[in-house]
């Protein structure tokens, strides 16, 4: 038995003496090196180096509820219509990706923006989003035209050596709505649009830029008197022996890109604030001729010439310390022909189409065509557009602060506009709430279509933010439309009215109105990362 335990041990023995030996000859293996996520300090809190590379990132975003109440004066019938109330999840998110060169900091900046929208009114569906492609609304009886899920590609813009190229804020804006929830001044601020663009810095915070940008993010419908479904503008082709207009063609009104919109902006940035200057110009180029011309015309049918809009924009902003650490006033005023956007005055309307039925049981809509087409020329007559805002930012703490805004603008198209479409009426029978009417009628002074309208929003927040990042505030405003002169059909009070007109040209009851407003609340939640 001994003999066998000293047998077993001393082979247990050589063999660990052999492993010892065959592992002294292997190569010893090197742990590998863990790279660790360092900060990058060279761009302000919150960067990071991406591992392997001398790039500094920074992730940040934001999620936000809303609520909201809209006061409506009447119950609308149909899927799509009668709420009073709204509500919405939204999400953002942001990369901010810079890297240090020879010629100045390389940076890319992306931002995707998503969420869900439910009701009518209040924070509601978003009409402008749905006509530029950007929100997708739900189907079902009791969802449609109520439920939307929205997905924007807000940002996704390269800042190079002074080049600015990619999806961005345009350079004609200033103010944008900083101060509000839901952007209800008439102002200019589209959330993006495509650009290419160059920013010279002159010095002592001085700036100038000239930007190549796309045209369609501030395009408004050339005005179509059959209606935004069969958009074309018919025209004066034959006439009789007396030189009476006897027969039409139509032009087809739909624009086509063909030019970018120049902007050029000198903005100044001091420590008291900033100021800018900014111009652009906005082609109108429609589609032209949409049918043949009438046989035996003897006046050919007159191709539409492009026109050139332009708009002009000053703005103001001045920081307020010696009231409270924080506050702020913004000042600006815009003027615009045939570029109804670049003014902002279809801001809380909804933009992207001639009219807009914002208000539930509206009494009137304004028109906000970029331009007419003459029947008798068949050219373009723009419309013109004025805007100003003001808007101040106060805190009272720094936990709470507040703001109060508000804006005046008007738009016109003209006595030579309306007057020139109303000849029209007899030749195309025209009915519908597009139709202007014959000059000289009852029914001509009392139509919507092309009427020249103001607009009036004043409103006011409060913000209580108890820790750093998470908003908790409140938002009111009241928003008035109305006639700058005259009186027009009321569509929530004589619903019919556009059907009887004959009736009301000899004199019949009609009810008509001459503004509408409205006032609307919202709570938002929001936090920030």
């Amino acid at each position: 038995m001994k003999l066998l335990k000293s047998s077993l041990l001393g082979s247990a023995a050589a063999f660990a003496a052999i492993g010892a030996a065959h592992a002294a000859d292997l190569p010893v293996k090197k742990a590998v090196p863990i790279e660790y996520v360092r900060v990058c300090t060279a761009y302000g809190a919150g960067f990071f180096y991406i591992p392997g590379t001398d790039t500094c990132l920074r992730i940040s975003g934001r999620a936000r509820f809303e609520g909201g109440y809209m006061v409506s004066t009447s119950r609308q019938a149909g899927s799509n219509g009668g709420d009073t109330s709204g509500y919405q999840g939204r999400l953002r998110i942001n990369l901010d990706a810079r890297t240090q060169t020879a010629y100045g900091t390389l940076r890319a900046f992306v931002r995707l923006d998503a969420g869900a929208r439910t009701g009518y009114s209040g924070v509601g569906t978003s009409g402008t989003q749905v006509r530029i492609g950007q929100a997708f609304a739900g189907t079902g009886v009791d969802s449609n035209g109520r439920d939307i899920q929205q997905v924007n590609v807000d940002k996704a813009f390269i800042q190079f050596a002074g080049l600015t190229a990619g999806r961005a804020s345009s350079f004609f804006d200033f103010y944008a709505h900083d101060f509000e929830f839901a952007g209800a001044t008439a102002g200019s601020d589209i959330a993006s649009t495509n650009l290419l663009a160059y920013t010279a810095t002159v010095g002592n915070g001085l700036s100038a830029t000239l930007s190549v940008e796309d045209p369609l993010y501030r395009r408004t419908a050339v005005f179509a008197p059959t209606g935004p479904g069969t958009p074309v503008a018919p025209v004066y082709v034959t006439y009789n022996a007396r030189g009476y207009p006897i027969a039409t063609s139509t032009i087809d009104t739909v624009q086509r890109s063909r030019l970018p919109d120049f902007v050029g902006a000198l903005r100044l940035d001091q420590a008291w604030g900033s100021a800018q200057l900014s111009a652009a110009s906005h082609e109108l180029n429609v589609g032209n001729v949409a049918t043949t011309p009438v046989a035996g015309a003897n006046v050919a049918v007159a191709h539409t010439r492009s026109v050139q809009g332009w708009a002009a924009q000053a703005g103001l902003k001045v920081n307020t310390p010696f009231i409270a650490p924080g506050d702020a006033l913004y000042l600006q005023g815009a003027y615009g022909d045939g570029a109804q956007l670049y003014t902002g005055y279809s801001a809380f309307s909804g933009s992207y189409q001639q009219s807009a039925s914002t208000l539930q049981g509206q009494k009137l809509v304004q028109y906000f065509s970029d331009a007419t087409i003459n029947p008798f020329t068949g050219q373009l007559q723009t419309s013109q557009s004025f805007t100003a805002v003001a808007s101040y930012l106060h805190y009272w703490t720094p936990e709470w602060r507040s703001a109060v805004f508000g804006s005046y603008g008007e738009q016109s198209f003209g006595k030579a506009s309306r007057l020139s479409q109303g000849a029209l009426y007899n030749v195309v029978g025209a009915t519908g709430n597009n139709t202007v009417g014959l000059p000289g009628t009852r029914f001509f002074q009392l139509s919507q279509a092309l009427r020249d309208t103001y607009q009036f929003v004043a409103g006011a927040s409060l913000i209580w933010s108890p820790v750093r990042d998470l908003d908790i505030g409140v938002e009111g405003y009241y928003t008035q439309i109305g006639l700058k002169s005259g009186r027009a059909i009321d569509l929530d009070k004589d619903p019919g009215a556009y059907g009887r007109v004959s009736q009301i040209n000899a004199g019949g009851l009609v009810r008509t109105a001459t503004q509408d407003s409205v006032s609307t609340f919202r709570l938002r939640v929001q936090r920030d990362f």
